[in-house]
């Protein structure tokens, strides 16, 4: 038979913080005034608005102002939040919970899933989560990995933001960041995605990898880069390179834009002095459009070709 634990001093100055109730129940909780902590033990759950944890122990500490200030779960605890349709759930070796400030902290193994009616929309597994139910703001750290729909990533750290009813508003992927979704693979420093309008921007070293309709890599590098998913559309810009087949190209910016039928890349646009190289030739101008299928290309103002190695023969004087 559970317990409720009723140390009223306690509870009742604790309330004063909260706008709904606190309620901690467990098989048997003790109270030792000189650890300032209360030691619970068997079947333990915390309910705290919409917040619920569960877990074999746990122990919480008081301040000496007798309000209870964090909670500690212990043996692999589960906490989640419902609100409306969508649930978020969090697991980990220890939880800690602060019951002032409504602070989830998250350690070892962690995994938190958003869920909406059945369908998890969300899945996040890092060393370390923190969660902010004021803010909505969730920060993991070590070897953070996502999935979001069919993006999958990775980074040393990411920050997401959710509405107040668990909706994705923004995920911040910070050091060595990768993408990947379908074949597709975008590398980078720090990757901005906001799911609302499903534009990517990434900054740092950026590196993406696309496939054409036959299967052919497109490789980019720049400094800047932003991923349209809707459009599969890409914007390079700084010390732009371009690898596909046979080419190669450099300039300050390029557009990438997919075919209109199959939704792959094929259309590439260079503006500013820009540069195309093939086999033996570079050439030189102020725009250049390729197209990936067919392999074709065309260079606008200021144009300059130059073909390297050209053979030379010698001319018979006697003729």
């Amino acid at each position: 038979m559970k317990k409720v634990l009723i140390i009223c001093f306690l509870i009742l100055t604790s309330l004063a913080v909260y706008a709904s109730d606190l309620v901690i129940e467990s098989k048997t909780q003790t109270f030792s005034d000189k650890e300032k902590k209360i030691k619970l033990d068997g079947g333990v759950t915390v309910k705290m608005d919409n917040l619920t944890v569960v877990s074999p122990r746990a122990d919480v500490t008081v301040r000496r102002n007798n309000k209870l200030d964090t909670a500690t779960f212990h043996d692999k605890p589960y906490a989640f939040e419902i609100n409306m349709n969508k649930k978020r759930e969090v697991k980990a070796n220890i939880l800690q919970v602060s019951l002032i400030n409504k602070v989830v902290r998250a350690e070892g193994d962690t995994q938190s899933i958003i869920t909406e009616g059945n369908t998890p929309i969300v899945i996040i597994n890092a060393d370390e989560q923190e969660y902010d139910t004021k803010s909505n703001i969730m920060v993991a750290t070590g070897k953070v990995g996502i999935q979001y729909k069919d993006i999958e990533t990775v980074s040393d750290k990411a920050v997401i933001l959710t509405d107040s009813k668990g909706g994705l508003k923004k995920i911040d992927l910070i050091g060595n960041a990768t993408v990947k979704q379908e074949q597709n693979v975008s590398e980078g420093e720090h990757f901005v995605y906001n799911p609302i309008n499903d534009d990517m921007n990434v900054t740092g070293n950026t590196k993406t990898i696309a496939y054409t309709d036959d299967g052919k890599k497109l490789t980019i590098h720049s400094d800047y880069q932003q991923y349209n998913k809707k459009q599969n559309s890409y914007i390079g810009v700084g010390h732009v390179k371009i690898w596909f087949d046979d080419y190669y190209a450099q300039g300050p910016k390029v557009s990438v834009f997919p075919n209109k039928d199959t939704g792959k890349p094929n259309e590439v646009y260079f503006v500013g002095r820009s540069k195309i190289v093939q086999v033996d030739k570079d050439i030189v101008a102020d725009k250049i459009r390729l197209s990936l299928d067919p392999k074709d290309f065309q260079a606008e103002g200021n144009v300059r070709t130059i073909i390297h190695n050209v053979d030379t023969k010698e001319m018979d004087t006697d003729l």
